[in-house]
């Protein structure tokens, strides 16, 4: 069966487990709805944060929906120096891969929070940002 990746991305309101915990189990709760997604079919997860998020692993809000047979991990993003419009403070990413027979179009991603910014940036680089990506000849 083919994997697809699955994007997301959300902010923390404070660097507090409970604040991680809720802004991650959002997000996976979205990821679930939008792609229709089956915990036992996530081949696993992987859970990044900026550097400003130290209270709480992510994957913990994974476990807590029940994720218990799902292999997860967790890291911190690179330091990138801002502004940058991908480099969004108290962020949570995450990189789902998944078992599905479903086309890699398919899968929806989800930004929620402050870190919408990335998904308009790669919504530019979708569009217009193309046209300055190509190679000159």
């Amino acid at each position: 069966m083919p994997v697809r990746g699955i994007r997301g991305a959300t902010t923390a309101a404070a660097n507090t487990a409970a604040a991680i915990t809720e802004a991650t189990e959002e997000l996976l709760s979205e990821l679930v709805r939008l792609n229709d997604l089956d915990p036992a079919e996530v081949c696993f997860a992987y859970f990044t944060t900026t550097h400003d998020l130290t209270a709480e692993f992510p994957a913990l809000a994974a476990r807590k929906l029940g994720w218990l047979d799902v292999p997860l991990l967790c890291g911190h993003d690179m330091d990138v120096q801002l502004p940058n419009p991908r480099g969004v403070p108290m962020c949570v990413r995450i990189m789902l891969l998944y078992n599905t027979p479903r086309p890699q179009s398919t899968m929806k991603f989800a930004y929620l929070r402050g870190a919408q910014a990335i998904k308009a940036d790669l919504d530019y680089m979708r569009t217009e940002g193309k046209a300055q990506m190509r190679p000159s000849r």
